[in-house]
């Protein structure tokens, strides 16, 4: 078996550091000069499964490097300090050693795990000295109903307790009825709690009632001082899509030629499967460069796309695909 690592593929590239997105005044004009043609948006995605084909060796290559971006993440309301702990471990080895070691490939770990407040300790302590974040998501996820007070509090609280990365959601009232500058306020409010920690603005897109709301909100967001958009909360009826992931893709660098500012996006929620890892890191590729395929810019929201992973690379490996529970998750 040939080795596979990530540079034989031009997904690999040095990672600079990267200035933070400070934000700007908000800008109205911009804002609502944004528009959407949906027609073209969806006939744009439909072309995306069959653009791009990487096989064999080279499919590997970005499978493992998928593995880099996912944040792992349990979000239910069973979750037990067991459960954090046996998926923090899973993070810190994703893929069986054996596999890896065929692979050519010791030292890899997901992006990040992503968990409630209550269990940022707990995976805190488990990845002591990886260099693993913690994800905390807050502001009354999965809603973001609860009083506006609480949810400024429960960020200080999550980056008080360890975590380094917090998934806010924002109100959706705010984009449904066009105030702006309320959503602006609310975001610049979330990122100002989070101190050092870096914010992602979860848009709840299935609830945001067409692209061209996308598309502002992705924006007013980015202007308020967002590190990263994400699609969903993984709890919406409709979550990350295609359509939705190239209106804010574009909106991503829209603001970036603008203001020289890159921004990170994250689809959540509905990725399971390798083959849609492949789709969104090729329309990443397609859209935003290379600089973007890496975990500072570029996350999956996901808990089963990590098993599918390895069991495609166990059958790149074998030859033969294997049953799931040879790829436990915890």
């Amino acid at each position: 078996m040939q080795t596979v690592t990530p540079s034989q593929t031009s997904a690999q590239l040095p990672q600079a550091v990267e200035p933070r997105n400070p934000g700007m005044p908000l800008d109205l004009e911009w804002v609502r000069g944004v528009q959407a043609n949906t027609s073209a948006i969806e006939r744009r995605a439909k072309t995306l499964p069959g653009r791009r084909s990487v096989k064999k060796d080279h499919q590997a290559a970005w499978l493992l490097k998928a593995i880099s971006m996912i944040d792992l993440t349990t979000l239910s309301g069973d979750d037990t300090e067991g459960r954090v702990q046996r998926l923090c471990s899973k993070a810190k080895q994703p893929v069986r050693a054996d596999l890896l070691s065929t692979l050519g490939l010791p030292d890899l770990t997901t992006g990040a795990i992503c968990v409630y407040h209550d269990m940022v300790e707990t995976a805190v302590t488990a990845l002591q000295g990886t260099g693993i974040p913690v994800a905390a998501v807050s502001t009354g996820f999965p809603a973001g109903l609860s009083p506006f007070h609480l949810r400024v509090e429960e960020i200080r609280q999550s980056v008080a307790a360890g975590a380094k990365e917090i998934d806010i959601v924002i109100t959706r009232r705010h984009v449904l009825q066009g105030n702006w500058q309320a959503l602006y306020d609310e975001m610049k409010a979330f990122r100002e709690a989070c101190g050092d920690a870096h914010v992602k603005a979860i848009l709840a897109t299935g609830e945001l009632g067409s692209l061209r709301n996308v598309a502002r909100a992705s924006l007013v967001c980015m202007m308020a001082g967002a590190d990263f958009i994400k699609t969903s909360t993984g709890k919406e009826s409709v979550n990350a899509t295609l359509p939705v992931s190239l209106v804010m893709i574009r909106a991503i660098r829209d603001y970036y030629d603008r203001t020289g500012y890159r921004v990170g996006y994250k689809p959540a929620g509905g990725i399971s499967k390798a083959k849609d890892a492949l789709v969104y890191l090729s329309l990443i590729k397609d859209e935003l460069g290379d600089r973007w395929l890496q975990p500072d810019l570029f996350r999956f929201g996901a808990s089963s796309l990590l098993g599918d992973i390895e069991r495609q690379l166990e059958h790149h490996v074998t030859g033969n695909y294997s049953a799931g529970y040879r790829h436990a998750m915890g």
